[in-house]
């Protein structure tokens, strides 16, 4: 089936198309910004542990009467 539009008609209907696109890239931007903060958590996540587990390791070295070492 073919439609034959008048000239506003399509102009009418390109400039929707073109509204439409640019709406939907907020959302792609979204999800970039969604995979970078968690990614971010993550790594936050991971460098805490490492904290904690060295703090751990230091807390059975100090208890253990063993000498620290000076820098």
């Amino acid at each position: 089936m073919t439609q034959n539009f008048s000239k506003s008609r399509q102009e009418a209907e390109i400039a929707f198309t073109n509204i439409q696109t640019r709406t939907a890239l907020p959302d792609s931007a979204t999800e970039e910004i969604d995979l970078l903060d968690r990614q971010r958590q993550e790594k936050t996540e991971r460098l805490r542990q490492a904290r904690l587990g060295r703090e751990q390791e230091a807390a059975a070295f100090g208890k253990s009467g063993a000498r620290k070492r000076l820098k």
